[in-house]
Protein backbone atom coordinates (compact mmCIF):
# COMPACT_ATOMS: atom_id res chain seq x y z
CA UNK A 1 0.00 0.00 0.00
CA UNK A 2 2.81 2.17 0.75
CA UNK A 3 4.21 2.11 -2.73
CA UNK A 4 0.86 3.30 -4.27
CA UNK A 5 1.14 6.51 -1.88
CA UNK A 6 4.24 7.01 -2.91
CA UNK A 7 3.17 6.77 -6.81
CA UNK A 8 0.43 8.70 -6.63
CA UNK A 9 1.96 12.42 -6.13
CA UNK A 10 4.55 11.29 -9.24
CA UNK A 11 1.37 9.98 -11.62
CA UNK A 12 -0.10 13.86 -10.59
CA UNK A 13 2.77 15.21 -11.66
CA UNK A 14 3.36 13.73 -15.02
CA UNK A 15 -0.03 14.00 -15.72
CA UNK A 16 -0.40 17.69 -15.28
CA UNK A 17 3.09 18.20 -17.12
CA UNK A 18 1.76 16.10 -20.45
CA UNK A 19 -1.67 18.76 -20.26
CA UNK A 20 0.88 21.33 -20.16
CA UNK A 21 2.95 20.21 -23.03
CA UNK A 22 -0.01 19.74 -25.33
CA UNK A 23 0.90 21.00 -28.96
CA UNK A 24 1.16 24.35 -29.68
CA UNK A 25 -0.61 25.93 -32.85
CA UNK A 26 1.80 25.50 -35.86
CA UNK A 27 2.67 28.83 -37.23
CA UNK A 28 4.18 29.73 -40.94
CA UNK A 29 3.85 33.14 -42.31
CA UNK A 30 5.49 33.81 -46.02
CA UNK A 31 5.14 37.24 -47.88
CA UNK A 32 2.26 37.94 -50.83
CA UNK A 33 3.30 39.06 -54.42
CA UNK A 34 2.18 42.56 -54.01
CA UNK A 35 4.24 43.06 -50.92
CA UNK A 36 7.22 40.70 -52.28
CA UNK A 37 7.53 44.24 -55.17
CA UNK A 38 7.73 46.34 -52.01
CA UNK A 39 10.68 44.35 -50.13
CA UNK A 40 13.65 46.40 -51.91
CA UNK A 41 11.87 49.56 -50.85
CA UNK A 42 11.15 48.92 -47.31
CA UNK A 43 14.43 46.62 -46.66
CA UNK A 44 14.75 43.39 -46.51
CA UNK A 45 16.32 43.10 -43.13
CA UNK A 46 13.15 45.43 -41.83
CA UNK A 47 10.51 42.97 -43.87
CA UNK A 48 12.59 39.73 -42.34
CA UNK A 49 12.45 41.09 -38.45
CA UNK A 50 8.76 41.72 -39.30
CA UNK A 51 7.82 38.29 -40.19
CA UNK A 52 9.52 37.31 -36.83
CA UNK A 53 7.46 39.92 -35.15
CA UNK A 54 4.61 38.53 -36.22
CA UNK A 55 5.22 35.07 -35.94
CA UNK A 56 6.56 35.24 -31.96
CA UNK A 57 3.54 37.36 -31.32
CA UNK A 58 1.13 34.89 -32.54
CA UNK A 59 3.01 32.27 -30.62
CA UNK A 60 2.86 33.64 -27.51
CA UNK A 61 -0.62 34.70 -27.76
CA UNK A 62 -2.06 31.73 -29.22
CA UNK A 63 -0.08 29.15 -27.09
CA UNK A 64 -2.56 29.41 -24.33
CA UNK A 65 -5.53 28.91 -26.61
CA UNK A 66 -7.05 25.79 -26.20
CA UNK A 67 -9.07 26.30 -29.88
CA UNK A 68 -6.28 26.19 -31.15
CA UNK A 69 -4.43 23.69 -29.83
CA UNK A 70 -2.92 21.21 -32.49
CA UNK A 71 -4.14 23.51 -35.42
CA UNK A 72 -1.75 24.84 -38.40
CA UNK A 73 -2.09 28.68 -39.01
CA UNK A 74 -0.57 29.49 -42.38
CA UNK A 75 -0.58 33.46 -42.85
CA UNK A 76 0.44 35.17 -45.56
CA UNK A 77 1.39 39.05 -44.33
CA UNK A 78 -0.27 41.24 -47.85
CA UNK A 79 0.62 44.46 -46.54
CA UNK A 80 2.95 46.20 -44.51
CA UNK A 81 3.21 49.83 -44.11
CA UNK A 82 5.58 51.57 -41.69
CA UNK A 83 4.69 54.96 -39.56
CA UNK A 84 8.12 55.83 -40.13
CA UNK A 85 10.70 55.74 -42.70
CA UNK A 86 12.49 52.22 -42.30
CA UNK A 87 16.42 52.28 -42.77
CA UNK A 88 16.20 51.43 -46.44
CA UNK A 89 13.84 54.52 -47.41
CA UNK A 90 16.13 56.66 -45.45
CA UNK A 91 19.08 55.89 -47.19
CA UNK A 92 17.47 56.05 -50.23
CA UNK A 93 15.33 58.94 -50.04
CA UNK A 94 17.82 61.23 -47.68
CA UNK A 95 15.27 64.17 -47.28
CA UNK A 96 13.33 61.83 -45.23
CA UNK A 97 13.56 62.72 -41.61
CA UNK A 98 13.43 59.27 -39.71
CA UNK A 99 11.74 60.95 -36.22
CA UNK A 100 9.54 64.04 -37.70
CA UNK A 101 8.43 61.55 -40.77
CA UNK A 102 5.35 60.02 -40.13
CA UNK A 103 2.70 58.43 -42.25
CA UNK A 104 -0.15 55.89 -41.44
CA UNK A 105 1.02 52.50 -41.02
CA UNK A 106 -0.57 48.68 -40.48
CA UNK A 107 -0.93 45.05 -42.16
CA UNK A 108 -2.94 42.83 -43.72
CA UNK A 109 -3.02 39.27 -43.99
CA UNK A 110 -4.93 36.36 -45.69
CA UNK A 111 -4.34 32.85 -44.79
CA UNK A 112 -6.12 29.73 -43.49
CA UNK A 113 -6.20 27.77 -40.40
CA UNK A 114 -6.36 23.92 -40.08
CA UNK A 115 -7.65 23.40 -36.72
CA UNK A 116 -6.94 20.17 -34.90
CA UNK A 117 -10.25 18.56 -36.35
CA UNK A 118 -9.09 19.23 -39.87
CA UNK A 119 -11.78 22.07 -40.49
CA UNK A 120 -9.92 24.72 -41.96
CA UNK A 121 -11.18 28.33 -42.13
CA UNK A 122 -9.77 31.29 -43.92
CA UNK A 123 -8.08 33.94 -42.81
CA UNK A 124 -8.63 37.73 -43.69
CA UNK A 125 -7.51 40.42 -41.26
CA UNK A 126 -5.98 44.09 -41.47
CA UNK A 127 -5.63 46.96 -39.71
CA UNK A 128 -4.30 50.64 -40.53
CA UNK A 129 -4.39 53.62 -38.81
CA UNK A 130 -7.58 55.53 -40.17
CA UNK A 131 -5.68 59.08 -40.68
CA UNK A 132 -2.65 60.66 -39.76
CA UNK A 133 -3.98 61.75 -36.34
CA UNK A 134 -4.11 58.63 -35.10
CA UNK A 135 -0.80 57.46 -35.17
CA UNK A 136 0.06 57.60 -31.48
CA UNK A 137 3.36 55.62 -32.34
CA UNK A 138 6.87 56.48 -31.80
CA UNK A 139 8.67 53.62 -33.16
CA UNK A 140 8.94 53.20 -37.14
CA UNK A 141 6.30 49.69 -37.17
CA UNK A 142 3.87 50.48 -34.13
CA UNK A 143 0.85 50.33 -36.10
CA UNK A 144 2.09 46.99 -37.66
CA UNK A 145 2.79 45.79 -34.08
CA UNK A 146 -0.88 46.19 -33.49
CA UNK A 147 -2.36 44.85 -36.41
CA UNK A 148 -0.21 41.70 -35.13
CA UNK A 149 -1.56 41.63 -31.53
CA UNK A 150 -4.99 42.26 -32.46
CA UNK A 151 -4.74 39.28 -35.16
CA UNK A 152 -3.46 37.13 -32.36
CA UNK A 153 -6.53 38.23 -30.03
CA UNK A 154 -8.70 37.53 -33.03
CA UNK A 155 -7.75 34.31 -33.97
CA UNK A 156 -7.32 33.19 -29.77
CA UNK A 157 -11.07 34.56 -29.79
CA UNK A 158 -12.42 32.41 -33.16
CA UNK A 159 -12.69 35.26 -35.26
CA UNK A 160 -10.94 34.65 -38.67
CA UNK A 161 -11.83 37.57 -41.13
CA UNK A 162 -12.39 41.03 -40.37
CA UNK A 163 -13.81 42.06 -43.97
Amino acid sequence: MRNLTFLAPFVAAVAVAGAAMAQPASITVTVGPDLQDKIEELGSREVQEQIDRLTEVLTRDLASTARLEGAKVDLVLTELKPNRPTRQQTIDRPGLDPMRSVSIGGASFAGQVTLADGTVQPIRYDWFSNNISDVRGFTTWQDADRAYRRLATNLAAGRYANR
